[in-house]
């Protein structure tokens, strides 16, 4: 009886073989390279009489002071937490960034369909402006125009809701004890009203129907957020006083500058990617949408925007990370983030590398939680075939 057993490839004629031996000589390389120029690191910092390759000098006392913090800070506390301080000043500015660039960069777009002449030619010249021009020069403009605000004794008022002064803008600030409870609520009628807005959508692709109910249930929903927002968190608004402004929070002119400058300037890009996304969607779409005798606002809202976000959204994501990288530019308007703390710490210290690979670490990070958090989402809303 004659069995046939396979026979045993060679090893060097085996391909599953070479691909793990090549990924292992690489990574080797990598490892040796990077061993290599952390020793000559090492010995040429020895033969400088430099400071020697360690994290320890993040125990020692910073001995400066920076402009705001989020958290208290001192000049006797250690190097750790002034970047601590100027990290969350950082993700201050990117949070807020990336929310208000996003809510103009869709308006923006959105308005370059309107029937309206004016409000269409008004976001054509905002984009060409913006898109071309540098952003660093756009930040010194808005740099200079908020200090040329009067002093605060002759500040400027806003219909008793803002105060603008060169000492910062006052404005309405919430001061519940309960925020943060409320702002739970808040989220979870957020992603209500996502999945809500899915519903509907399946219901006028499937059925052909408008989805009145899920439009009142999405009503109902904004409307207990607004209410929630108007008399849930204790708004404490600015008071002048004769000797300033007592209550509500102070925006100082620097980190205004720094957040106008970027959402303004990121905001330009993302109403094209917008209009680009909306102008993807196929003609019939629209068509069939209005032989639904949905409104036109209903049409952008349910059938084109839905499905111009599977364009929109993977270049969205560069935007958002284009955000963060672009606030590192703080420095030029005095603004205390990450990087301005940064420059300052390995001035005093001497640990520059050590203080750079902190900051490389930093935005990388940022940017990769950027970036699954939109791709999660961008698999969200892509097509399902059955």
């Amino acid at each position: 009886m004659i069995t046939n057993t396979p026979q045993k490839i060679p090893l060097w004629r085996d391909q599953r073989f070479w691909k793990i031996a090549l990924q292992a000589v690489v990574l080797i390389g990598v490892i040796a390279l990077f061993s290599l120029l952390a020793n000559n690191l090492t010995l040429n910092l020895r033969k400088t009489g430099g400071t020697l390759f360690d994290f320890g000098f993040l125990d020692s006392t910073a001995g400066f002071g920076i402009g705001e913090s989020v958290i208290p800070y001192q000049p006797t506390d250690p190097y750790a937490r002034v970047l601590l301080a100027g990290l969350l000043n950082s993700l201050r500015i990117m949070v807020l960034g990336i929310i208000l660039t996003t809510l103009l960069g869709i308006a923006a777009g959105v308005a370059y369909f309107s029937n309206n002449w004016l409000v269409k030619k008004i976001s054509v010249v905002y984009v060409e402006i913006v898109r071309n021009t540098p952003l660093l020069l756009q930040l010194l403009f808005w740099y200079g125009l908020f200090l040329q605000l009067p002093a605060l004794d002759q500040r400027l008022n806003l219909l008793n809701l803002a105060f603008l002064s060169k000492r910062g803008i006052y404005v309405p600030w919430p001061m519940s004890n309960l925020i943060w409870i409320w702002l739970g609520i808040l989220l979870v009628e957020a992603i209500a009203a996502f999945l809500i807005w899915r519903w509907q959508l399946q219901v006028i692709v499937e059925q052909g129907q408008s989805g009145q109910l899920q439009q009142r249930l999405m009503l109902g929903l904004g409307l207990a957020a607004l209410l929630i927002i108007l008399f849930g968190f204790g708004w404490s608004f600015p008071q002048s006083t004769e000797s300033g402004v007592d209550g509500g929070m102070r925006l100082t002119i620097e980190f205004t500058t720094l957040l106008i400058g970027l959402v303004v300037y990121t905001g330009a890009y993302i109403a094209e990617i917008v209009r680009s996304g909306i102008q993807s969607v196929p003609k019939g779409q629209w068509e069939a949408a209005r032989s639904l005798g949905l409104k036109a606002g209903l049409v952008m809202q349910l059938v084109v925007f839905p499905q111009a976000l599977r364009v929109i959204i993977p270049p969205l994501n560069s935007q958002y990370m284009n955000l963060a990288k672009n606030s590192s530019l703080a420095i030029a308007v005095a603004y205390p983030d990450i990087y301005n703390v940064a420059n300052t710490t390995f001035n005093q210290s001497g640990h520059v590398v050590e203080v750079m690979l902190i900051i490389m670490a930093t935005y990388l990070t940022i940017n990769l939680m950027i970036s699954l958090t939109m791709n999660a989402f961008n698999r969200s809303v892509q097509l399902r075939e059955r």
